[in-house]
């Protein structure tokens, strides 16, 4: 199994998450938002003056917590991010957008820095006007929680259906010295990230200013969080803010610096997708011979929002026409004639119809808890992975009882 960068050259994975680099803490508690009693407020400060870049959903229907982070991170610099879970604010109308204004504002005056250095995240249910009363009130608590090693209470305070925390850390060193990139996610449902997961932040002590930490960020991400799937459903919440304090005395080079951001993006869309609600399977799509990367890209995402693509590596069978036809609805042009699939390693259509195998060994392969399937459109050299999930009795279970 392929997934993440193949270049991991001088990192080494260290514990501590959004705390791990230099110059933060983190904290997290109960603000009374879940109806578990469990943490559901979550702070991520920055000691001094630090950098930022967001990415967020490309949803047309937008929370307004995505549209206020927007907003204060345009100046490319932010001081503390504040992150709720039990209630998306989303689908809330003006009133949303000023409950989140005034989340920030309160956190900021806690804090003593300006209320746009303060990002908002949210996440839970939509359509229901945020708490802001408990979210008020939790505040304070929330930030006397602050400690460089809060990081897992951070990471717990944001989960909604997750079944564990997602946190990693990296450190990487080159010739030219060392910096720490470190993250936490949530999600495990609802992702299809048209740029992101649910939600993410990032951390790091490298030396980053906004025009070098912007396109740092959206490329780790599209090839990570923007290639993994659970159910074809993107999130009108999903962000993902990296936060650079710049306090690494002898940072490494840019490159590493990429290196860093991009195992630790793997690694948290990796989490995501292993956690997903009520899943059994995960499938790694490997296209190659597309006119382009894009173009693969595409085709990897229409086969994995195939429902019945996914419902036939749930049953463990090796059903490439489902994978043909999927590609095929996707709006991009390819030879269906010079196709070849194989699943675990197993060829199962050649040169776009069925070819001899082992049924029995195909079954066996797609049986595992993780299945290569690997698509050669035979044309250009465009290639992509894709990570998704498969469809099970219990997705439908779980997502017809639970209120979103």
């Amino acid at each position: 199994m392929t997934w993440g960068p193949d270049d991991r050259r001088g990192l080494t994975k260290r514990p501590g998450g959004v705390t791990a680099a230099a110059g933060f803490r983190a904290g997290g508690i109960a603000a009374g938002l879940k109806p578990s009693g469990r943490a559901d407020l979550a702070v991520v400060a920055a000691d001094g003056p630090a950098t930022t870049a967001v990415t967020t959903t490309t949803n047309l229907v937008k929370a307004a917590p995505c549209v206020l982070t927007e907003r204060h991170a345009a100046n490319g610099h932010a001081r503390a991010v504040v992150i709720n879970a039990g209630n998306a604010n989303a689908c809330t109308g003006p009133q949303g957008l000023a409950d989140a204004e005034a989340t920030a504002a309160a956190a900021a005056a806690l804090l003593g820095v300006p209320t746009d250095d303060v990002l908002v995240l949210s996440t839970g249910i939509i359509g229901q006007r945020l708490p802001l009363d408990r979210v008020l009130g939790g505040l304070p608590r929330a930030v006397d929680d602050l400690t460089a090693d809060g990081h897992e209470r951070a990471a717990t305070a944001i989960m909604t259906t997750d079944t564990r925390v997602k946190e990693v850390a990296y450190r990487v060193d080159d010739d030219a010295g060392s910096c720490v990139v470190g993250g936490m996610a949530k999600g495990a449902g609802m992702i299809e990230p048209a740029m992101a997961t649910m939600l993410c932040v990032i951390t790091t002590d490298a030396p980053l200013p906004p025009p070098v930490l912007r396109p740092l960020l959206r490329q780790a991400v599209e090839r990570s969080f923007n290639r993994i799937s659970i159910d074809a459903c993107g999130s009108t919440n999903d962000a993902v803010v990296a936060l650079a304090s710049g306090t690494a005395s002898r940072p490494p080079t840019l490159a590493s610096v990429q290196r860093a951001f991009a195992a630790v993006c793997a690694d948290l869309a990796y989490a995501v997708v292993e956690d997903g609600e009520g899943t059994n399977r995960r499938a790694f799509l490997h296209v190659r011979g597309a006119a382009s990367d894009e173009e693969a890209t595409r085709l990897a995402r229409a086969v994995a929002a195939s429902v019945l693509f996914r419902a036939a590596l749930a049953g463990g069978d090796p059903n490439w026409g489902r994978i043909l036809a999927a590609m095929g609805g996707s709006g991009v042009a390819f030879d269906p004639a010079r196709v070849s699939v194989t699943c675990g390693g197993v060829t199962v259509c050649r040169f776009g119809t069925a070819t001899v195998f082992d049924r029995g060994q195909a079954a066996i392969a797609m049986s595992k808890p993780e299945v290569d399937i690997d698509i050669d459109l035979g044309g250009g050299m465009g290639a992509a992975t894709y990570l998704t999930t498969d469809l099970t009795p219990e997705y439908v279970r779980f997502n017809a009882e639970y209120t979103t």
